[in-house]
């Protein structure tokens, strides 16, 4: 667990990053498995997802534990994540990679929503997609899947380890997604990582610049010339980056 607190200012450098400058810095430190494989986002999102993981676990559900009245119990760890999830946090689902099954649905994305969370991912599928997609928070399933939860998964943890699409996920790590889907930060990196990759982001854009101007990519992508260097050094005193 991490006592660590993303800082509004971390949050709003994160919103202004991509997972692939994140990919890259967090690649240099030497961890290549920090993205969720196999999600998706449901519908274009006004906003980068940047929060920190809450996080509900799913094993196999056996038919003997799992009828449908389960749903009564006021206790259920799918409906009590839902509701404890902390504003600003992701609801971060581990369900296996096992999408023949819906890891929740509209009228809980819903509630996430509406209780202030910043997005949930889930490796799982997902029902009532089109509602879903409808909402401003960001989401992220594996694909659509009508049969409920109960059908292959039952929610057994909350705010525990888990795997995420092959990543691990910790309770309190940072989550940021965006369209190419979404990157796990280890909450002890996520300062470093907003600080760098800002300035990653910034010299992108002044390569794509350059690169439209028909400048070629050798020494200038990556910056490996002190030409280039130079040239990008002007460019911030005058863009004001």
């Amino acid at each position: 667990m991490s006592d660590y607190i993303l800082s509004d200012e971390t949050r709003e450098k994160l919103m202004k990053v991509s997972t692939a400058s994140v990919a890259t810095a967090l690649y240099k430190r030497g961890l290549r498995n920090q993205f969720v494989q196999g999600v998706v986002p449901i519908g274009d999102k006004p906003v980068t997802m940047v929060g920190q993981a809450f996080t509900l676990r799913y094993i196999p559900a056996r038919e003997d534990r799992n009828p449908i009245t389960v749903f009564r119990e006021r206790d259920h760890k799918q409906r009590v994540a839902v509701e404890t999830c902390p504003e600003g946090h992701v609801l971060v689902m581990d369900a296996r990679k096992n999408s023949r099954a819906a890891t929740a649905g509209s009228i809980l994305v819903t509630r996430l929503q509406i209780r202030g969370a910043a997005g949930v991912v889930s490796d799982g599928g997902v029902r009532d997609a089109a509602g879903i997609a409808a909402l401003d928070m960001p989401a992220y399933f594996a694909r659509p899947s009508a049969p409920t939860n109960l059908t292959l998964h039952e929610a057994i943890d909350i705010n525990v380890p888990i795997s995420c699409g092959d990543a691990a996920v910790f309770p309190g790590d940072v989550m940021l997604g965006d369209g190419d889907g979404v990157m796990v930060i280890p909450a002890h990196l996520a300062d470093e990582i907003a600080e760098e990759c800002t300035g990653m982001e910034s010299y992108e854009d002044f390569v794509l610049e350059q690169v439209n101007q028909g400048a070629g990519i050798i020494g200038l992508y990556p910056g490996t010339d002190e030409e280039n260097l130079e040239k990008y050094n002007a460019w911030r005193e005058r863009e004001g980056r």
